[in-house]
């Protein structure tokens, strides 16, 4: 192992040009601005804990949605994918104090013994909650947890449906994996640590999906149809050789007083699983629906019905963008993508608040993507939906275009272009 000094020297002089090609893509610019970031962590970490000490770096992703838009809180498939964006960490163990000390860009030192697995109330909702939850996840499951000095640093989006926190909770379950596992935990055992510390360490009842898109990397498909036991496939492709860049397109939209929509959501699609005595809709079939859709309307509502509707396309939708992509037919996949925006905007009904009719960004983007893309690439909501971000797979071609108009109307720095990400939370090396 080297020490910070010596790795921010090789990083520096472009020693690690392949693996962070391989992290982040090769586009203008990019090598140059992760060398300087890394090597910038690199100093961070020296003047906290001294640059002579032995370090590694640690590299966690974010995740994108890509199919099956509102479909695994009824138990159904989603395809998913880790993005460039990423939390990394230089990190060096502590093996004398057994306590895990990290410091993040912008926030204060958390302080973690590793020997106490108490859940506090008082630090909900916060990084040590998290790190402490994957301390004792680990423990709880059978293996190794041990203390370390680190710092990290992140430019994962925060709400923008990129999901920062599980990118942090598998940074850490990656580190705790290397340092003191041998890398034999698999990467579905840290993500279902890592749920298990965002649900009861850090008291946020979230599904599975953000964790094993970071965690696994690459394309993904789950299918929830087991709620204890999902099902998780790696996707085969290649993005660098589709010709396009996936765009994240921030359109500022104000995210206040929103649960109350993102809420209703599964509440009017379970109702409608009620009505058949079934608590969600993986346990119905669309015919039934449709054979008894006079009665479902009057018990539960036409809207209810419409995001039923759009849970049962999307979630076979999911199954053909993956055979796509497998396939290596692009277009197809495209074609899907603008299918599953299609109907997000007219039946799932998430791309603008119902609540605050005037204020449409979303749909606004998603037509100005639409008319930048003039019949090419794809687009469709991004994540939860009703304000944030829109997704665009944009041909290499009109990307310089494309990006330009985004943030002619949203602002500079309102457009995001990433790549996905072949492999998920690693320790870098050369």
């Amino acid at each position: 192992m080297s020490t910070a000094k010596e790795l921010k020297k090789e990083i520096e002089r472009g020693v690690w040009d392949a693996s962070l090609g391989k992290l982040y893509g090769r586009r203008a610019g990019v090598l140059e601005r992760q060398r300087a970031r890394y090597a910038d962590a690199l100093d961070c970490f020296a003047a906290l804990y001294g640059g002579e000490r032995e370090a590694a770096i640690y590299s966690a992703p974010g995740r994108t949605e890509i199919g099956g838009n509102h479909t695994d809180h009824n138990f159904g498939c989603v395809l998913a994918a880790g993005v460039s964006l990423d939390v990394i960490a230089a990190v060096a163990p502590d093996t004398e104090e057994n306590v895990i000390t990290i410091k993040s860009e912008g926030f204060p030192m958390d302080t973690v013994n590793v020997d106490d697995d108490t859940i506090y109330e008082e630090q909900k909702n916060t990084s040590a909650a998290l790190i402490r939850g994957m301390s004792a996840g680990f423990k709880k499951n059978g293996h190794n947890a041990g203390g370390f000095k680190a710092y990290a640093t992140s430019n994962v989006l925060k709400g923008s449906g990129l999901s920062s926190s599980a990118a942090y909770e598998v940074l850490i379950g990656t580190i705790l994996n290397g340092l003191y596992n041998d890398g034999e935990v698999s990467a579905v055992e840290i993500a279902q640590i890592a749920q298990f510390a965002e649900n009861v360490y850090f008291g946020k009842p979230s599904g599975l999906m953000d964790q094993m898109a970071s965690s696994v990397g690459g394309f993904i498909t789950i299918d929830f149809a087991d709620e204890k036991h999902p099902v998780i496939d790696s996707v085969k492709f290649d993005f660098t050789k589709s010709g396009h860049a996936l765009c994240i397109v921030d359109t500022k939209g104000n995210h206040a007083d929103l649960t109350p929509e993102y809420a209703a959501i599964p509440v009017e699609m379970k109702s409608v699983a009620a009505f058949f005595g079934k608590k969600v809709l993986r346990e119905i079939t669309k015919e039934q629906l449709l054979e008894n859709i006079c009665a479902v309307r009057e018990k539960c509502s036409d809207r209810a019905v419409l995001r039923a509707l759009h849970f049962f396309d999307d979630n076979e939708r999911v199954g053909k963008e993956s055979s796509a992509l497998s396939e290596g037919d692009f277009d197809a996949f495209l074609s899907l993508i603008n299918e599953s925006g299609d109907s997000s905007f007219k039946y799932l009904q998430n791309i603008y608040a119902s609540s605050a009719p005037n204020e449409q960004g979303l749909s606004l983007a998603l037509y100005l993507a639409k008319q930048a893309l003039g019949g090419e690439g794809a687009c469709r909501v991004h994540g939860g939906g009703f304000a944030g971000t829109i997704q665009a797979f944009v041909p290499e071609k009109k990307l310089e275009a494309f990006k330009a108009e985004m943030e002619r109307v949203f602002g500079e720095g309102s457009c995001y272009v990433l790549s996905i990400r072949p492999v998920g939370g690693v320790q870098i090396d050369l």
